[in-house]
C-alpha cells in the first residue's frame, strides 16, 4: 500500500513539474497611436481586464505615440499628456517612431526623462550631450520566463527616419538589418525574443524571413491592420492601423525555454464598453483648451480625400505668401476626410501638426518639376499637392512608385515652358527632403504653415473643395 502511495505521489510530482514548464506570456500591443487620447479610457479598461487575468501582462507600443492631436502636441511640455497617460496605464516599453523626434532631440530627451517606461532602439547612436536615454533592448521576467525585447526604427532614403533633418542633428542611424544582426546572441540568453519595430509591414515580413530566431515582431509605421497576426517563416508578425481603433492581444506558450505556440487576436478599442475613470478624468483635464475650439470657417461640402485637404492647405500658403505656386508633401496632410460644417483651430492643427515653416524660392519650371520628382521619391512615392499649377503624370504599368512622365500645366491645362521662372513656396520639411539640384535652395519665412491655414480660413469664412484634383493621372 505504501509503495502505491509513493508511486502516486511521484506521478503527481512529475505532472506538476511538467505543468510548471509550460507557461504563457501575454502581451497587449499597439502602434502609431498619434496622440489618440480620447481612446485611452477604453484602452486602460482593456488593460485592467487583461491584468485581472494575468498580472504579469506586458504592454508595448511600436512607436509614433505622439503627433496628430494639438491638445497633446501643443501642450506646455509638448506630448506630455500622452506620456502621462501611458505612465498611468503602465506601459513597459515603446519603440522609437519617426514622430518621436518632432520636438527635436531636446524635447524627446525631456519626454524620456518623464516616462516610467523605456524607449528601445537598436539602430540609433546619439551624441551623449543630447541625453537621449534610449537602450537597444530590455529583458523582462514574466513568471520565470525570460523575455528580451529589441527596438528598431525605419530609415528613409536619406538614412534618417521620416522627420525633418533638423530634428535628428547629432544623431546617426544604422540600417535596421545590420543592427539587428548583432543581437542573435540574445536568443541564447532568453526564452522569448520580440522585435518592437517601427519599420513598416513589408520590412517586418523581410525581417521575419532574415532572422528566424525572432519569435514575435510587433510592428508599426505603415498602419497595416492585420487580422490578429501573420506567420512568416515561423515568426509571428502583428500590427494595427493607427489611432487606436484596434490593439493586439498576443499569447506565447513557452515550454522548456522555447516558444511552442503563438496566437494573436485583435481587440476593438472603440467599441469596448467600459472606461477607466481615472484615465477618463486625465483626458478631460488635458482636453480643456477652449482656444482650440474656435470656429474659423464653414466647410459647405465635406472634404473626402487627402488631395482636397492638401489643395486647401496649398491655396492657403500660396495666398498668405503671395507666391505663384505652392507644393506641400503628401505625408504632411494628416487626415483624409472632414465633414461639412465647422472648421476649427483644432482641425487645422491636427491637419498640419508638425510646426513646419514656409520656405520661399525662385526657380524655373524644370527645377520645379525635378523638385516634385525628388519629393515623390523621398515621401514614400507620393506626389506633393499643389496650388497655382496642375501636374499630369503617367506611371509605368500603373505603379505609383515608377513615374514614366510628369508634365506641369497651367490651371487651364496649357503646357508650361521649362525656362519659365516662378516664385514657389513650400514647407521646411519638403524643402529639406527634396534634394534635386536648384540654384535657389530657399529662404525660410519663419512663419508656420498651420498659422497661414488658420488665417486663410478666417478670411474665407466658407470653403468647398469637393472634387478638386490637381494631380492628373493619364
Amino acid at each position: 500500500m505504501r509503495k502505491k502511495t509513493l508511486l502516486l505521489l511521484l506521478m503527481i510530482s512529475l505532472s506538476v513539474v511538467a505543468f510548471a514548464q509550460k507557461k504563457e506570456v501575454h502581451i497587449l500591443s499597439m502602434n502609431d497611436m498619434h496622440a489618440a487620447m480620447d481612446k485611452f479610457p477604453q484602452l486602460a479598461a482593456v488593460a485592467d481586464s487583461l491584468r485581472a487575468i494575468d498580472p504579469a501582462l506586458l504592454i508595448f507600443s511600436a512607436g509614433d505615440n505622439r503627433t496628430g492631436n494639438p491638445l497633446n502636441d501643443l501642450y506646455e511640455i509638448p506630448a506630455y499628456p500622452m506620456v502621462a497617460l501611458m505612465n498611468q496605464i503602465g506601459f513597459n516599453a515603446t519603440a522609437l517612431g519617426n514622430h518621436e523626434f518632432d520636438s527635436h532631440p531636446e524635447g524627446l530627451a525631456r519626454l524620456i526623462g518623464l516616462s516610467n517606461f523605456r524607449y528601445l532602439c537598436a539602430n540609433i547612436q546619439s551624441d551623449p550631450s543630447l541625453n537621449l536615454r534610449t537602450i537597444p533592448y530590455q529583458f523582462f521576467d514574466v513568471n520565470g520566463v525570460r523575455v528580451c525585447v529589441i527596438g528598431a526604427i525605419q530609415l528613409g532614403v536619406h538614412g534618417i527616419p521620416d522627420t525633418h533633418p533638423n530634428n535628428v542633428k547629432g544623431i546617426t542611424f544604422t540600417p535596421v538589418k545590420e543592427a539587428i544582426s548583432q543581437y542573435e546572441r540574445l536568443s541564447k540568453e532568453s526564452d522569448v525574443i520580440i522585435l518592437l519595430s517601427h519599420i513598416g509591414y513589408e520590412a517586418d515580413v523581410e525581417m521575419a524571413k532574415t532572422f528566424p530566431w525572432i519569435d514575435l515582431i510587433i510592428g508599426g509605421h505603415s498602419h497595416t491592420q492585420l487580422t490578429g497576426g501573420e506567420m512568416h517563416g515561423g515568426v509571428l508578425v502583428t500590427q494595427d492601423a493607427n489611432r487606436l481603433g484596434k490593439v493586439t492581444y498576443t499569447t506565447l506558450t513557452v515550454e522548456n525555454g522555447k516558444v511552442t505556440d503563438k496566437k494573436a487576436e485583435n481587440i476593438d478599442i472603440e467599441s469596448f464598453p467600459r472606461k477607466n475613470k481615472i484615465v477618463d478624468n486625465m483626458v478631460t483635464f488635458f482636453s480643456d483648451n477652449p482656444a482650440f475650439r474656435k470656429v474659423l470657417a464653414v466647410a459647405d461640402t465635406p472634404f473626402e480625400n487627402f488631395e482636397e485637404l492638401g489643395c486647401m492647405m496649398c491655396d492657403a500658403v500660396r495666398e498668405e505668401t503671395g507666391a505663384d505656386i505652392c507644393l506641400l508633401n503628401a505625408g504632411g496632410i494628416r487626415y483624409d476626410t472632414h465633414p461639412a460644417g465647422d472648421f476649427t483651430v483644432s482641425d487645422v492643427l491636427a491637419l498640419d501638426p508638425f510646426g513646419n515653416t514656409a520656405v520661399e524660392m525662385t526657380i524655373t519650371a524644370e527645377e520645379l518639376r525635378q523638385m516634385i520628382l525628388s519629393c515623390h521619391h523621398a515621401d514614400e512615392c507620393r506626389l506633393p499637392y499643389l496650388s497655382g499649377i496642375q501636374c499630369e503624370v503617367a506611371y509605368n504599368n500603373g505603379d505609383p512608385s515608377k513615374i514614366k512622365s510628369l508634365k506641369l500645366l497651367t490651371m487651364d491645362g496649357k503646357n508650361i515652358s521649362k525656362k519659365k521662372t516662378f516664385k514657389v513656396v513650400t514647407n521646411s520639411y519638403t524643402a529639406a527632403i527634396s534634394d534635386s539640384p536648384r540654384k535657389d535652395q530657399g529662404t525660410d519665412l519663419n512663419r508656420e504653415t498651420s498659422d497661414m491655414t488658420i488665417k486663410f480660413l478666417e478670411k474665407q469664412k466658407h470653403v468647398s473643395y469637393q472634387g478638386v484634383k490637381r494631380i492628373l493621372v493619364k
